[in-house]
């Protein structure tokens, strides 16, 4: 199974683990995202469309892209996400953290922002910045994560 994960999704994924152990989830760096299948993500957590042209050219110049899959060896399914920008060396900013509403609650957001800030990490990143609706913010107080000031929509992480 282990080649398997590793043509599909490449050498830097990471299995997730979910309490009821029937579905396998996978995180990853290196599996292309499909922009449909994004876009029916981003349905479901009930943002507002974006033209695909432009999510294209977001994803393009984005530091890190990762996806969450429900493993399927045939087709895997999109049903999270996270993205980042910035120089790669001293500042990062994550975006468009989402996981389907059918998966929230099994602590998959977690693994999916820890995944996350261990590739930045690797990569020596020092200043994580990330913007989030008012609604979530306390998700990511809770991991550690630094509240601006008003404590409404911008959190911060430092390297230790």
């Amino acid at each position: 199974m282990s080649e398997l994960l590793n043509h599909l999704y490449g050498q830097h994924h990471r299995l997730c683990t979910t309490p009821a152990g029937q579905v396998t989830l996978v995180l990853s760096r290196d599996r292309e995202i499909d922009l449909i299948e994004l876009e029916q993500l981003c349905d479901a957590v009930g943002w507002s469309r974006r033209p695909i042209r432009r999510v294209r050219r977001a994803l393009q110049n984005s530091l890190l892209v990762v996806g969450l899959w429900r493993h399927d060896a045939r087709l895997p399914k999109l049903v999270g996400f996270a993205r980042c920008t910035g120089d790669g060396i001293v500042d990062a900013t994550i975006w468009d953290v989402a996981v389907h509403p059918l998966y929230q609650g099994a602590g998959l957001g977690k693994q999916l922002m820890v995944y996350v800030l261990d590739v930045l990490r690797s990569w020596q990143v020092e200043r994580v910045s990330l913007f989030a609706d008012p609604g979530v913010v306390d998700f990511y107080s809770t991991q550690g994560w630094e509240l601006e000031p008003k404590q409404r929509r911008c959190a911060f992480w430092y390297a230790p």
